[in-house]
């Protein structure tokens, strides 16, 4: 037994050094596609690729021993001994196989497909959170909150269309195949297509932040684009849950009123309870950081600040939410307040350790789809549910983006111009949010069907419609290599009166006003004192989280110096860290309220 403990151990070291060699060979061969400007191909395609040639490299070896060991047991009945023993552990399948007989005690082989996998639950657990926080975290705020309807319009109400759309037409895909007899009547239920749909809904912003970094598209397209890539997921995150509970409450193939209203009350109760959570652990942060001096040693001030951000997506999946909803609002918010209270170091570390759990947690999460692709055991191809797999996600694309990008152009002075329209349909890059969600439970038929179309999808996705990018935005005249000193004009223009007075315009809608003279105040040592904002009644509580040490210049200097707070992914890449470009200014308080973030002011003539 410990001679098989041990062979099994080694067999798992082994898999992880090959693991960090595929990152390894990832990097070197990004670093020179960068050195010769390719840009159809970004680090997640090239992590797939090679985590493709590790799974064919594994298969191959462990297939051979499996063919050694098959020939060991030529023998047949064996007093009617079952050869093959299945054991169901969790939700592992462990196979083993009779080898013969030696010494009056059977052998037993443990077969390659339990050893050669890694448990996506860990791999997600580890690498996921960093890489949506550091997704919401850099977030160019200022363009976020400018165009924040419109980017929740496409987030919330874009997923469910998507979500509609994909489930209504592969089910009508499995009526078809019901028909020509390759699949039994009844194994595809509408509840099934749906939660495929909602699977299908969730864009990637790891892929498509990527490619947009590479290509350095249009601001404003890149705003767009990649705030719909980080709020869909939340959203598709809940509404796969909200399905599933459907499904299991036993009413899968007719329509309960009350098992929808619960799971619509689940839908509603886990979203906002995931973002109060992920909220609640800013103010904690917040405030830590605003009353003690952590800012004198900036490792321990990161290390909090990490450690902080990181439990609110433990806290959350421990307590039946979404971790990954409330790790984003988390790294929304924390952009937004805690920011403000870092010292220069602590900001600068901050960005660092995040930038590269993302980098890496990308590479090993592709790597491991690719991985996975050619090593998982059970997969289920069905030829007409792939395809219409495939033929949905662009219908309901183009019924998510053109109707709601009208409807939104009703409200905005500056439109969405219709080449911006035809590149977001082409852009909804699928990734590691849709792959976690459908490995999530492959124990059916049904489901591994789902888990490997949505492999097949993301594939797609990332190699084709990622390489073809490029050509697409040239062929629609849209803006590419854009400069980050244009970005620095457009935003230090905009803020040029708000700086000179130091404040912002007051006049602002009801949010503005809530964040400036309350929340601010509370949690960052910016904003006008606490004494004056609230009434007489709360006096206690108004000196007791007032800043000590809050001026008017101070205010200002607060303001200035979160300037160079939240970067820019390309500005990191592509040049040093003292060049804020995009992100210039981004905390500054001059969201558009009186168009409720539609953008209908054009931000490179919003002047005072």
């Amino acid at each position: 037994m410990s001679t098989s403990v041990k062979h099994g151990e080694g067999s798992a070291v082994l898999l992880v050094f090959a693991a960090v060699s595929v990152a390894l060979i990832t990097i070197l061969s990004v670093w020179k596609l960068k050195h010769f400007k390719y840009k159809l191909i970004n680090e997640t395609g090239g992590a797939m690729f090679y985590g493709m040639l590790l799974g064919l490299t594994v298969r191959f070896l462990w297939c051979d021993g499996g063919e050694r060991i098959q020939s060991m047991c030529s023998c047949r009945g064996l007093n009617g001994t079952h050869h093959i023993l299945m054991v169901n552990i969790t939700s592992h399948g462990c196979s083993y196989r009779h080898a013969g007989k030696l010494n009056q005690k059977y052998t037993l082989v443990q077969t390659p497909s339990h050893k050669e996998t890694f448990d996506p639950e860990v791999l997600f657990n580890l690498f996921l959170p960093p890489i949506i926080f550091h997704g919401a975290y850099t977030l160019n705020q200022k363009r976020f909150t400018g165009n924040l309807g419109s980017i929740l319009t496409y987030a919330f109400m874009g997923t469910i269309i998507s979500c509609v759309c994909i489930g209504v037409s592969i089910y009508g895909f499995t009526r078809l195949i019901v028909l020509l007899g390759q699949a039994a009547d009844g194994e595809f239920v509408l509840t099934d297509c749906l939660l495929f749909g909602a699977i299908m809904s969730a864009t990637d912003p790891v892929s498509v932040l990527g490619l947009l970094t590479e290509l350095r598209v249009d601001l404003d397209l890149h705003t767009l684009l990649f705030g719909e890539s980080v709020l869909n997921d939340a959203v598709a995150i809940v509404l796969t849950r909200a399905i599933t509970t459907y499904s299991q409450m036993g009413a899968g193939h007719t329509f309960d009123p009350a098992a929808f209203l619960h799971s619509l009350g689940m839908f509603l109760g886990v979203l906002v309870g995931s973002f109060f959570l992920g909220f609640i652990f800013t103010v904690i942060t917040a405030l830590l950081t605003k009353f003690t001096r952590l800012h004198e040693n900036p490792l321990l001030e990161t290390s909090v600040f990490f450690l902080l951000s990181w439990s609110s997506f433990l806290s959350a999946e421990a307590g039946g939410l979404s971790g990954i909803v409330a790790v984003l609002f988390c790294g929304l918010s924390q952009a937004r307040y805690t920011n403000l209270n870092l010292s220069c170091d602590g900001r600068a570390r901050t960005k660092q350790l995040f930038e590269v759990f993302n980098f890496l947690g990308e590479i090993f999460i592709f790597s491991y789809m690719g991985y996975t692709l050619l090593t998982f055991p059970r997969h289920v191809f069905k030829a007409l549910f792939i395809a219409g797999a495939f033929l949905s996600i662009f219908i309901s694309r183009a019924c998510n983006i053109y109707p709601l990008s009208f409807l939104l152009n009703l409200g905005r002075t500056h439109k969405i111009p219709r080449s911006f329209q035809h590149f977001m349909v082409f852009a909804g890059l699928r990734g590691a949010i849709a792959f976690g969600l459908a490995a999530r439970d492959v124990s059916t038929d049904v489901r591994r069907t789902i888990f490997t179309t949505t492999l097949l999808v993301v594939c797609f996705t990332i190699w084709v419609l990622g390489m073809a990018a490029d050509p697409m935005l040239r062929h629609l005249d849209i803006r590419v290599g854009v400069d980050a000193d244009e970005s620095l004009h457009d935003l230090s223009s905009d803020l040029s009166s708000e700086v000179g007075t130091g404040r912002p315009d007051t006049t602002q809608g009801l949010w503005h006003r809530l964040d400036y003279k309350y929340l601010k105040p509370l949690l960052t040592h910016c904003g006008p004192p606490l004494t004056d904002s609230l009434p007489q009644c709360c006096g206690v509580f108004a000196r007791i989280f007032s800043s000590p040490h809050v001026q008017e210049d101070e205010e200002q200097l607060c303001e200035i110096e979160n300037d160079d707070s939240t970067f820019v992914l390309e500005e990191t890449k592509l040049q040093p860290v003292s060049e804020g470009g995009d992100s210039r200014s981004e905390h500054q308080d001059d969201l558009l309220e009186g168009d409720l973030g539609l953008g209908s002011v054009p931000v490179h003539v919003r002047e005072a």
